[in-house]
């Protein structure tokens, strides 16, 4: 028997009197030793394909099928039954790390209290473990992260946290939802390592769902293509990512720029920026935080930058080492401790607090990493439009009504999105909202810190694409701050490399990219991920990228 055998399930929600179908016989198995990977778009059934084999369906969800789970029959389980589940069978890593954990309790409790409930558990045994695993996720001085709380850590290095403790229970099935979307290239590289040989070596079954193809075809040894709540193409990884059958899949293949043989031609054509006036300067910028009782952290040290009206510059490096940080300074969250910046032009000095917000609102614009706290999350997408819309313009209800339409469908959402609240859309759409949001403006510049690593790769896509239409055609300057070396070129023509706060490498996208100077950049190169029937493969220089 499978460890894990899902048979012909299907899910149905009933909501306002209105029943409706999310998952439609979906069919799915995992051995021992083996890695599946389940992709598709945001909304697609994948992550609540992932929650219903934990047994953490709404209440109101209706179910029929099988999910035998090692012997275990989840659908229709005692509570008892799926707790004994959930500590000694499965465990499961979610996408989105800070709704997923209290941010009031330290990391060592969010890491040790679970176990603790487990009859016969050693608290100090415990601890050892934890620390132990917390190295292995590449985050320094274990035994001082154990004191910290989730607010004291980036993004990418929380989710090691929950990597972590994902494995405290050592499962016989990981699942993994997302679980190295924040994560940078050398840690992600990192981190699938240590996955492939906790499978290998525990004999442990893993469920790997990502929207990322290439990190799957470098993972999986199955993979099964979702779409709507329905099977699309299922296999051998990679005879479905070379000899894809399915449209659906050569759509999702045709739309990952690092599954590509090459750039498409003429896709990224942008007109000449010589010459044009520059929308952002920052000239000797430092930043240090002094963390209380933690030794001084040099997040900027001594950077320099420029972009200029219809620029896109690339911002990369390994969480800490700056990035967000720069991109906050840029965007007036943050205020550096030397160095002078120009926005559009000058320094926003004059007016009253409010008028200073506003002014830099109109001329910059972020969008942050992570939506679930960017957004509001008792408003609607269309109400936290139209907030944004009314400080700004003035627009009647049948303009406002238009305008919101706009913004969403400029994203890839449709109407029926507009009145839900955030916890009722993916990651991914919950990121696309954050986007009509910073484009509502019509901003000088955007900041885009991480912006498309919760995007499936289609809407990825398409946002990357209406990017390049407001560098196009409204002269729109971008700071894309990003870890994905996959998708930089798609978008910018400079590149600098940051590490420890400074930069250690800039130039021309194509350049740095396909002759990288410093070592530095080279292993990010490295990190990037390969199919795994092309690792014993030599490297493919990246294809020279002249249509800036």
């Amino acid at each position: 028997m499978s460890l894990l055998e899902i048979q012909n399930l299907g899910i149905d929600i009933r909501v306002n009197g209105l029943t409706n179908r999310l998952l439609h016989e979906v069919s799915l198995q995992i051995n021992s030793g083996e890695s599946v990977a389940l992709v598709g778009e945001s909304g697609s059934g994948k992550s609540l394909t992932a929650r219903a084999v934990l047994g953490l369906l709404p209440a109101h969800a209706t179910t029929h099928g099988s999910i035998n789970l090692d012997g275990t029959e989840i659908l229709g389980a005692s509570k008892a039954a799926l707790r004994q589940v959930r500590r000694t069978t499965a465990a499961m890593v979610f996408q989105d790390p800070r709704s997923s954990i209290n941010p009031v309790r330290t990391l060592g409790a969010h890491l040790i209290e679970p176990m603790l409930q487990v009859p016969g558990s050693n608290r100090a045994e415990l601890e050892a473990r934890a620390v132990g695993l917390l190295g292995s996720m590449g985050l320094s001085n274990p035994e001082a992260r154990m004191k910290q709380y989730p607010h004291e850590l980036s993004g990418g290095m929380l989710q090691r946290v929950m990597i972590a403790g994902a494995l405290m229970n050592d499962p016989q099935l990981l699942i993994c939802d997302e679980s190295t979307t924040a994560l940078d290239v050398t840690t992600q590289a990192a981190v699938m390592e240590l996955l492939s040989t906790a499978v290998r070596e525990r004999d442990m079954g893993m469920l790997f769902i990502t929207h990322d193809l290439a990190l799957a075809a470098s993972i999986a040894d199955r993979t099964y293509v979702l779409r709507r709540g329905e099977v699309q193409e299922a296999g051998d990884t990679r005879q479905i990512f070379t000899a894809p059958t399915a449209d659906y899949t050569k759509k999702l293949i045709a739309s990952t720029p690092s599954m590509r043989s090459g750039p498409a031609a003429g896709v990224h054509t942008l007109p000449s920026t010589e010459g044009a006036e520059l929308v952002l300067k920052v000239e000797n910028a430092f930043k240090t935080y002094h963390p209380s009782g933690q030794p001084a952290v040099k997040a900027v040290q001594d950077v320099s930058i420029s972009i200029p009206a219809g620029g896109g510059l690339a911002i990369v490096g390994e969480s800490g080492s700056g990035k967000s940080t720069l991109g906050r300074i840029v965007a007036g969250l943050e205020e550096q401790d030397e160095g002078t910046m120009t926005v559009a032009g000058g320094q926003i000095e004059t007016g009253s607090a409010k008028e200073r917000r506003l002014a830099r609102a109109s001329r910059v614009q972020m969008v942050f990493q992570d939506p679930y706290q960017s957004l509001d999350s008792r408003i609607t997408p269309a109400k936290a439009l139209e907030r944004v819309l009314k400080l700004h313009y003035k627009l009647d209800a049948k303009a406002m009504k238009a305008r919101i339409s706009e913004l969403l469908a400029s994203v890839g959402l449709e109407e029926k999105h507009a009145n839900l609240l955030p916890r009722k859309l993916s990651g991914g759409q919950r990121q696309r909202v954050a986007i009509a949001k910073a484009m509502a403006l019509n901003p000088r510049l955007l900041v885009l810190d991480e912006a498309t690593s919760a995007l499936d790769v289609s809407v990825q896509a398409k946002v990357l694409e209406l990017v390049n239409k407001l560098r196009r055609e409204n002269g729109v300057a971008v700071l894309f701050i990003s870890h994905d070396l996959g998708i930089v070129g798609e978008i910018c023509d400079e590149l600098v490399v940051v590490q420890h706060g400074r930069i250690v490498e800039s130039g021309p996208t194509g350049q740095v990219l396909n002759h990288p100077a410093h070592e530095y950049t080279k292993s990010l190169l490295a990190s990037v991920p390969r199919p795994r029937w092309a690792k014993d493969e030599p490297v493919r220089e990246p294809a020279d990228n002249n249509s800036y």
